[in-house]
């Protein structure tokens, strides 16, 4: 490949003819942050099709990776093109995704009807990687009827899957305390849809009851969460989920769809500020926060304004080490 990546040309018509292969160059030219990456934004730019984007989530062992697995089953049965975004914990060597749920998805390798990325979460909260984002409106651009993010599944943090998919899918298990957890955590609050998977296990009934009960105690919507019984092993209720999330996505106006790229993008901006931030207050020096430090203890400024003076300092490193790399540019 040339030094400079593809061209924006290359990968427009490649990923509007469903090329699977500049489908996964152009992935890895925005989660690397290659050069080509700009190539990747304008060969997209008024090309997205409105994918409906649901989003898996809900606590280890919960079973999202089967349920994800039978999910897409019975959207190819329904003709439906598929993207997957499996958010996978990162390896603690290399920094990259450990490829579980691909390995486990493997039945749809030879379905050129279904593509799956992995990605690495990198230490990011909120269950998702940095690139999540992109990769949506990547696999949008490439003509995909439907995208699904599973996340990783850690908690509270969960909540930022709201601010990217369309329908959130929330997933739970006899036995694992999980409608008690998803209480306390708020995660009721951003469900769309909750799933008791494993529905073949004992006291599913029970879980059923407890979540409806919650359900029922939660704020006020207009659209009425419903709770599905699916076993992921024989396929068993998924195609009342499938038409339930169809159901969901019917219910979102015309507006919605349109701005959910820009809602999207709006998510990578302002985290992607937040990490520069947090990259260019390591080059603030130890001395100047060490004196802010000082002012806030003896009571001279508020911890907010020596905050908000803490990243000033942080802003000015960025602007200068930005004019040092265009000098050596």
């Amino acid at each position: 490949m040339r030094k400079k990546g593809y061209s924006s040309e290359y990968y427009e018509k490649e990923l509007a003819e469903g090329n699977r292969v500049a489908l996964a160059r152009a992935i890895t030219a925005i989660e690397s942050n290659r050069a080509d990456a700009s190539s990747v934004f304008r060969a997209i730019n008024g090309k997205l099709t409105g994918s409906h984007v649901v989003g898996i989530t809900g606590a280890p062992g919960a079973g999202k990776s089967t349920l994800v697995n039978a999910y897409v089953a019975e959207l190819r049965k329904r003709g439906r093109t598929v993207g997957v975004i499996a958010i996978d914990p990162s390896s603690p060597f290399s920094g990259g995704a450990i490829l579980g749920d691909r390995i486990r998805m493997s039945e749809h390798g030879a379905d050129d009807g279904v593509f799956v990325r992995s990605l690495a979460a990198r230490g990011h909260l909120g269950g998702l990687s940095k690139a999540t984002a992109h990769v949506v409106d990547i696999m949008d651009a490439a003509g995909m009827d439907v995208v699904i993010i599973e996340t990783v599944g850690t908690g509270q943090s969960e909540v930022e899957i709201m601010e990217i998919a369309d329908t959130v899918v929330v997933v739970s298990a006899p036995g694992l305390g999980d409608e008690i957890q998803a209480v306390k955590a708020g995660i009721l609050e951003i469900a769309d849809i909750m799933v008791v998977n494993k529905a073949d296990m004992p006291h599913v009934d029970s879980t059923y009851r407890q979540l409806k009960d919650a359900i029922s105690f939660g704020p006020a919507r207009a659209w009425k969460v419903p709770i599905v019984k699916t076993i992921s092993t024989n396929g068993e209720g998924f195609k009342e989920l499938a038409d339930i999330a169809d159901a969901h996505f019917q219910t979102l106006d015309a507006a919605e769809r349109k701005n959910a790229a820009i809602n999207r993008m709006r998510k990578v901006i302002t985290t992607t500020a937040t990490h520069f931030l947090k990259v260019w207050l390591k080059t603030v020096s130890e001395q100047e926060i060490n004196q802010l430090s000082a002012q806030v203890l003896r009571g001279e400024i508020g911890l907010e304004q020596a905050s908000r003076m803490a990243a000033n300092l942080a802003v000015d490193t960025g602007k200068l080490d930005t004019e040092n790399q265009r000098v050596k540019s």
